[in-house]
């Protein structure tokens, strides 16, 4: 991998580390953080030797958030959205047949929260704070908020979340299911690469398939969602297919 300007990335023991790296601006997202995560989640989905990755950020916080001096020079809000959109990073976030596991610290903020989401596990430290700002400025999510907030937390949840734009801390973030675990900041890093450990001894074929039922089957009658699953468990004891073609 070549190097980057906006974030980190390290291999060991068939786990990816990908740490976002603009401390000076709380790792704000700008576009050419896009084109380095876009870049590195390609090539991790085709590693065989990755079997589950880690996201974190360096500094004080995870990510702050859209970086708004960059995105608001833009001539409009359309033209600077089109510029977030011009590579579907989300999308590969979503739809990566590999374990993501988001380490949380500090502010966690639209784009960062987001990132997070389309995460499978995430991991808070005390310190943490969530928060979607985006009503407040005119706007609503632009990279999943609307969709992946009520399939973790819940409409209502989600509804007050983005209307109040109120920020809540780890614990009531895991009390609401933002995440899956709140530990001390110190072992954040360290519970979170636990974590990838373990999943790095599952089927990997299993784990993608989980990942598609779990994804596709809430929006499917449950006759149908049935089928699928039904169809997924025919192809891992049939031994065919492959980690990113369940």
């Amino acid at each position: 991998m070549p190097s980057f300007q906006t974030i980190d990335y390290s291999k060991a023991r068939g786990v990816a580390s990908i740490c976002l790296n603009r401390p000076q601006v709380r790792n704000a997202y700008n576009t050419v953080m896009r084109d380095e995560l876009f870049q590195v989640m390609e090539a991790v989905k085709e590693d065989s030797d990755v079997r589950a990755v880690v996201i974190s950020g360096r500094g004080p916080d995870f990510c702050a958030g859209a970086d708004l001096t960059e995105f608001g020079a833009a001539p409009s809000i359309v033209i600077a959205r089109e510029a977030r959109w011009e590579r579907d990073l989300w999308s590969l976030f979503l739809n990566i047949g590999k374990p993501l596991v988001a380490a949380i610290h500090g502010n966690c903020i639209g784009s960062g929260l987001e990132m997070a989401m389309l995460c499978d596990l995430r991991i808070a430290a005390e310190d943490a704070i969530f928060a979607m700002p985006e009503a407040k400025l005119g706007l609503i999510p632009a990279a999943g908020g609307t969709q992946t907030l009520p399939r973790n937390v819940g409409l209502s949840r989600s509804l007050h979340l983005l209307l109040t734009c109120q920020a809540v801390d780890a614990e009531e973030a895991l009390a609401q299911g933002l995440v899956t675990t709140v530990v001390p900041r110190n072992r954040l890093i360290e519970e979170a690469n636990r974590l990838a450990q373990h999943l790095t001894t599952l089927d990997q074929r299993a784990v993608a398939a989980l990942k598609e039922a779990l994804r596709h089957g809430p929006d499917l009658p449950l006759d149908q969602a049935l089928e699928m699953e039904a169809r997924l468990v025919l192809k891992l004891v049939s031994g065919k297919g492959r980690d990113q073609t369940l």
